[in-house]
């Protein structure tokens, strides 16, 4: 709805007095519209494969919540504002994608540029731009987010020019952008993945550098639906 048939609705309900009232209410509600209509744009463009927000997200008390941080500070998007990092480790199932996949969406609802992926998709994006040479463009399209989030570091091992891709995108990261990383493997297992001791240990650096590390344990959430589901 535009401005104009916005305010005539206004005018029709509240009459012709509190002229500057009614202007200022339709202001607000044209600014609420934009802001809305940025966020769904900001939504689809991010690439969550869940939907599932803030604020149904299951706390639980094998979740280690660092000192650096607390949790109000951590739903109101401090360490995006501070270009700060999330460092999620922990087992399958224990909530890490949930938890990183609704921050990024809070982070779209207050306009934010957020990109999500699973770490061998955005290597596989890098190396296949790589080989048309399209690499500066693609490197270019994901640097103009707010907040990149990657899932499941630690899955599957990297070869050697990917692990490079991703360190020289990661570093121009370091102290202008937020990351989310969520991982099965404490960092001394790094190596496991990058196959490079000097290389993973200069990206480790510069992701714990500002970085705020978060511990999961438990039993798999998805696991243990299983077993209730097949109880009943």
């Amino acid at each position: 709805m535009r401005l104009a048939h916005v305010y005539d609705y206004v005018i029709q309900e509240n009459g012709s007095e509190g002229f500057y009232n009614e202007l200022l209410q339709c202001l607000k509600y044209e600014q609420r519209e934009r802001e809305r209509a940025k966020a769904n744009r900001l939504l689809k463009k991010a690439g969550f494969r869940t939907h599932k927000r803030l604020v149904e997200y299951e706390w639980h008390s094998q979740m280690g919540i660092p000192t650096s941080i607390t949790r109000e500070e951590l739903e109101a998007l401090e360490f995006v504002h501070h270009r700060e990092n999330l460092i999620f480790v922990g087992t399958p199932g224990t909530g890490k994608t949930t938890l990183a996949t609704a921050l990024g969406i809070e982070a779209c609802m207050n306009g934010k540029d957020v990109q999500f992926y699973r770490v061998m998709d955005l290597v596989d994006k890098l190396q296949k731009a790589s080989q048309k040479g399209t690499l500066a463009r693609a490197r270019k399209s994901i640097l103009t987010c707010d907040l990149l989030i990657l899932d499941e570091l630690g899955y599957l091992p990297i070869d050697k020019e990917g692990a490079e891709l991703l360190f020289h995108l990661l570093s121009d990261f370091y102290e202008e952008r937020s990351l989310i990383v969520t991982t099965n493997l404490e960092f001394s297992s790094w190596n496991k993945i990058f196959q490079d001791p000097r290389l993973t240990g200069a990206l480790v650096d510069r992701l714990i550098h500002h970085a705020h590390i978060f511990s999961f344990a438990g039993t798999s959430y998805r696991y243990t639906n299983a077993l209730s589901q097949l109880k009943k």
